[in-house]
């Protein structure tokens, strides 16, 4: 897969991982699409050197997917418990 496609594949695993964990980012839409991004990257790369799974050259692998949503929702989480309370 190309950095297009990994790109694509972010902004849609941010979109489900905003699905998953509703509530109020500090960083709205932006925010969370970058999120989507940087978690699939993230989640494909843990994937390849700590679980020694590579993802796949394919965009409909489901272990690519699962392994950019999960890295989104982690990033997602980490991102809120930093920067959580400055929108109140």
């Amino acid at each position: 897969m190309g950095i297009i496609s990994w790109i694509i594949l972010g902004l849609l695993a941010g979109v489900i991982a905003k699905i998953l964990l509703p509530g109020r980012d500090p960083g709205g839409l932006i925010g969370t699409t970058l999120i989507g991004i940087a978690g699939a990257f993230v989640g494909g790369w843990l994937s390849a050197k700590i679980f020694d799974r590579p993802v796949q050259n394919e965009f409909f692998d489901a272990a690519t997917w699962g392994a950019a949503i999960g890295g989104s929702l982690v990033l997602l989480i980490v991102y809120r418990l930093l920067f959580g309370n400055s929108r109140d």
